[in-house]
């Protein structure tokens, strides 16, 4: 209720040249009476009697090619069956928004709790059934969502699509395994790859390219050196304003590539294809790029939303355990901001980074993006752990942790400074369940990363505002903290 699958609908068919069919529309004709008026006399289980026959008829039989089915629709079996036949699109809203648009008006909307407990118990229905997530259901969204939408056909089997908006573009995540390697390309022609050695001998023989250049794998290749290099080869293959980079790679690869796209000829498209648990996770998504500087990291950078984004988890059975590990800091951090159920499996023993997990990763993200794309808000909370992290990375020359293992540690810095010992205590089990580090390597200067910190490039007016967490699904940005706080909580990853 109130996700506006009505008029998204009738967009949807508009792009298509046709009308769109609603199933409360054509049960309202068969009852003869309002879904209002029939509820009320019948009862909610000889509505749902009556709705299951309807959408049954319209998914065996569609009258129309875009149909949009009452919210009720799902809590039927059957009707999820026969659902399996097409492409199933969620409009994703949140429960403040779906009240304000109907509480009061229909028969299920009269209690607020009632009406967000009911929310809470289809969630998992939502999911489970959604082929695709649209996280703005706007006309014009919609609209210019169908053609992405439309090439789910062509992905391999069980692939999902999660339509990205942002203030400055929009675009599709497809996540499903099988995806590198299928012949599948959300942009036309070939793309001019950029990856590393390690995934170029891996999966480069399956991207098809127009050209092809390798940096060397690791944090510190990514500079304005090997930026330049690749800028280079760029112009060397003729690369112009109708072609396209693939970031094909890790984060690394991905902040590269993602850059050099950004500012070779003033900007090209970009189509990001993470093959690490961090970027498929986190870095892929939000058009953050950049390069590091030995001053701090990612200080130069610009934002360039890609054209699309590939996530096949298939290829994390590649990696090296630790680099897999590394990964897992970044999941921890995304299910402390995004709370509810994320958090719940994330933090159950044995959770495995699955297609599920990283689209929701994914989703969960792309959710604060669309809201603040530039940092300038809600995003900031997506910095959490990063401040001290990114401090660790920058004093030990980005060559002593991996990115996800300094975030590790920035989380739990993060944490001590919430006043939250218990949290902290297991997300340092987490951690260290998946074999990350959870102390600091006595080698490691505390007051050099400290200083490192009042050098991040997020400070404000020369301060560093840092992200804490009152509880899972509930952090706040830019907290000022006390230096010997701060100095109390590194000094305390060296315990």
């Amino acid at each position: 209720m109130g996700a506006g699958k009505t008029s998204a609908a009738r967009a949807a068919a508009a792009a298509l040249g046709a009308r769109a069919v609603d199933s409360d529309h054509v049960l309202e004709e068969r009852l003869g009476s309002s879904i209002e008026a029939y509820f009320s006399s019948h009862g909610e289980r000889a509505f749902r009697d009556a709705e299951e026959e309807v959408v049954a008829d319209l998914l065996e039989d569609p009258p129309s090619p875009v149909l949009s089915l009452g919210g009720g629709a799902i809590t039927s079996e059957r009707l999820r069956g026969l659902m399996d036949r097409h492409t199933v699109v969620l409009l994703d809203v949140d429960e403040e928004t779906a009240w304000r648009r109907c509480g009061g008006k229909r028969p299920l909307a009269r209690d607020r709790a009632r009406f967000g407990a009911l929310l809470a118990e289809r969630r998992p229905l939502y999911d489970a059934v959604a082929d695709a997530v649209m996280l703005d259901s706007s006309r014009e969204v919609v609209r210019r969502a169908v053609p992405a939408l439309q090439r789910l056909g062509e992905t391999p089997p069980g692939t999902r699509m999660i339509w990205a908006t942002t203030a400055s573009g929009e675009y599709p995540v497809y996540v499903g395994a099988g995806l590198i390697g299928s012949g599948f390309s959300p942009v036309a022609g070939a793309g001019h790859v950029v990856t590393d050695p390690n995934v170029d001998r891996l999966y480069g023989h399956v991207v098809p390219a127009a050209s092809r250049v390798t940096i060397e794998a690791g944090e510190e290749a990514k500079n304005l050196a090997s930026a330049g290099r690749v800028l280079e080869r760029l112009a060397e293959a003729g690369l112009d304003n109708d072609g396209h980079v693939i970031a094909l790679g890790g984060g690394v690869v991905g902040d590269l590539a993602g850059f050099c796209a950004a500012v070779y000829q003033r900007g090209v498209r970009v189509v990001q294809v993470p093959t690490t648990l961090v970027a498929q996770v986190d870095s892929a998504y939000g058009g953050k790029t950049g390069v590091d500087l030995p001053q701090g990291k990612n200080y130069v950078g610009a934002y360039h939303q890609p054209a699309a984004v590939l996530a096949d988890p298939t290829v994390l059975s590649t990696l090296p355990a630790e680099e897999l590990a590394a990964g897992w800091a970044e999941v921890v951090k995304t299910a402390l901001i995004a709370g509810g159920p994320l958090w719940k499996r994330v933090r159950s023993r044995g959770a495995q980074p699955d297609a599920d997990l990283v689209q929701a990763c994914a989703r969960a993200k792309l959710s604060v993006v669309a809201a603040d794309e530039r940092d300038s808000g809600a995003r900031q909370a997506l910095n959490l752990g990063h401040t001290v992290g990114h401090a660790i990375e920058t004093v030990t020359g980005y060559a002593r942790y991996r990115h996800g293992e300094a975030v590790g540690l920035g989380l739990l810095a993060a944490l001590t400074l919430s006043a939250q010992p218990a949290l902290r205590e297991e997300v340092a089990d987490l951690l260290a369940e998946r074999g990350l580090p959870t102390t600091l390597d006595p080698s490691v200067d505390v007051g050099e990363v400290v200083a490192a910190t009042g050098r991040d490039k997020k400070r404000r007016g020369g301060r560093v505002g840092f992200v804490l967490v009152e509880a899972p699904g509930d952090v706040r940005t830019g907290i000022p903290v006390p230096d010997d706080d701060l100095r109390a909580a590194v000094a305390e990853l060296t315990r």
